[in-house]
């Protein structure tokens, strides 16, 4: 599999006060050294806490931001030597869709003035087949063609974030960057936008950089994944594979604070402690090892480098090695016996409230919690 993006080194730290004569005072390390490869056809998922630098790379990717340090290469071309002319044909092969569809459309514009829009800019289809070419596009991804006369505002979160698909999708694009493209819309609708995004990579061979916090998205849309921690790459490997088997202390935390669909079920908890430190005066070595339970001398001096395994697994943490395997990540527990047999009790007794059945359980000192075994 060719190889359609490739990231080293990016940088990028913004400058949030400055003394009266114009020397920075005080600087986010937003994005701190990042190194991703994205073979084509494939999506890579870009995941971490809100704050952590994921949206600041997906448009450093794309030069809406213009990088302090490293290289970006498309197809094995240098974007950050691109001029005028050539960053303009390279905005016709890489797009994005933005995180809220209700200020990412203007709402000035028709649905069809904006999908159409992209069309005039690059001259990619004559005036009067774009009307057509709006209509293909609306239907493409599940809308009707006759919503173009309409304007977004008269649209859901959910039809509104079709719109915008359609959009990145008029210029043909090879590379799409989705900057959290389902976080602001309702759970229901969320499995909807997700399903429509994997199908329009099957059907026009779509390239993703899928950023998102929500791991449970991740796992069901990507091949790759790349963990972020304070704008440096901590942990990336094959979503199987890192689902299966996380190595760095926070990839375990994130993992292990999954929720389980089961009200009474336990899994193995891999907590931090303390708060996130300030990316204004990040620490030195490690950006976690204040919050990690495993580190040492050696994690407060040195930054880890990202080091891959024979299978392409890089985990950038000096103890990884040391480190217990997790056991029960993804595993459920049965209720406990005295819960269970208490719950049985209460499902023969019709009319029982639910406040009642906290105060029962409160006073025999279960609280709806197992016992351990």
């Amino acid at each position: 599999m060719s190889v359609l993006l490739e990231v080293e080194g990016l940088t990028r730290h913004f400058v949030t006060r400055r003394s009266p004569f114009g020397r920075p005072l005080a600087t986010v390390k937003a994005v701190d050294g990042v190194d991703l490869i994205v073979p084509a056809g494939s999506t890579l998922a870009l995941v971490g806490e809100t704050g952590c630098g994921k949206s600041t790379v997906g448009r450093l990717i794309l030069r809406l931001i213009e990088p302090m340090a490293g290289d970006i290469r498309f197809e094995g071309r240098r974007i950050l030597s691109f001029g005028e002319k050539e960053l303009r044909a390279f905005r016709r092969e890489a797009q994005i869709v933005f995180q809220d569809p209700y200020s990412s459309l203007n709402p000035r514009m028709t649905v069809g003035e904006l999908i159409a829009e992209p069309l005039a800019l690059h001259d990619i289809v004559p005036a009067p087949r774009r009307r057509d070419r709006v209509a293909e596009l609306l239907s493409l991804v599940g809308l009707d063609p006759r919503y173009g006369q309409r304007y977004p505002h008269e649209f859901s979160g959910g039809q509104r974030q079709r719109i915008a698909i359609a959009r990145a999708l008029a210029v043909e694009p090879k590379l799409i960057v989705c900057d959290e493209p389902v976080s602001a819309l309702d759970v229901s609708i969320r499995s909807q936008v997700l399903n429509l995004l994997a199908g329009l990579r099957k059907r026009l061979a779509l390239t993703y950089v899928f950023i998102s916090h929500d791991l449970s998205v991740i796992k069901h849309i990507a091949d790759r994944v790349a963990v972020m921690y304070l704008g440096r790459i901590v942990e990336t490997a094959p979503a199987d594979e890192l689902f299966a088997n996380p190595r760095h202390p926070y990839t375990r935390a994130l993992f292990s604070a999954i929720p389980i669909p089961q009200p009474h079920s336990r899994r193995q908890r891999q907590l931090l402690e303390g708060d996130v430190p300030s990316p204004l005066s990040p620490p030195t070595g490690c950006h976690l090892h204040p919050r990690c339970a495993h580190a040492i001398e050696r994690c407060r001096l040195e930054r880890p480098a990202l080091v891959a395994d024979q299978n392409g697994h890089a985990t950038a943490c000096h103890r990884w090695r040391e480190l217990p395997a997790l056991s029960g990540l993804g595993e459920q527990e049965a209720p406990g016996p005295r819960l269970e047999g208490l719950m049985s009790e209460f499902t023969r007794k019709p009319g029982v409230g639910a406040n009642a059945v906290a105060a029962t359980l409160h006073s025999r000192g279960l609280n709806g919690v197992p016992e351990r075994r």
